[in-house]
């Protein structure tokens, strides 16, 4: 099993969803974050001062998946966040040793949708 953790644009959310929806992915976790990377932020001016916006709006989303899916959700998730722009995003993948499913109690591959 594998975890999935991508980060990207907000904006581009929905094309995400939409890609991993057409490849049968349906389980994941999404959570509004804020961070800096290579983009490093951009100033403002707000009411005369200029502020220093160097953490930006993300999103980090998560899947568990199989290990034959990896190349799938990888696909799915390079293909919706992609604009062509520096700040598009980037995926990583872990290893996951073990999952259990809390109602039932199974585990391993078999909890995964």
């Amino acid at each position: 099993m594998k975890l999935v953790t991508a980060y990207f644009r907000p904006e581009m959310l929905n094309a995400v969803k939409q890609a991993l929806y057409a490849k049968g992915i349906h389980g994941m976790s999404v959570t509004n974050i804020a961070g800096c990377g290579r983009q490093k932020g951009y100033t403002e001016q707000y009411r005369g001062v200029i502020v220093e916006v160097n953490l930006l709006k993300k999103v980090r989303l998560e899947v568990a998946c199989a290990d034959d899916k990896v190349t799938d959700v990888m696909d799915a998730i390079s293909t919706g966040a992609k604009t062509g722009k520096e700040g598009d995003g980037v995926i990583f993948v872990q290893d996951l040793c073990n999952a259990r499913r809390i109602r039932t109690g199974e585990t391993g591959n078999g909890i995964l949708g």
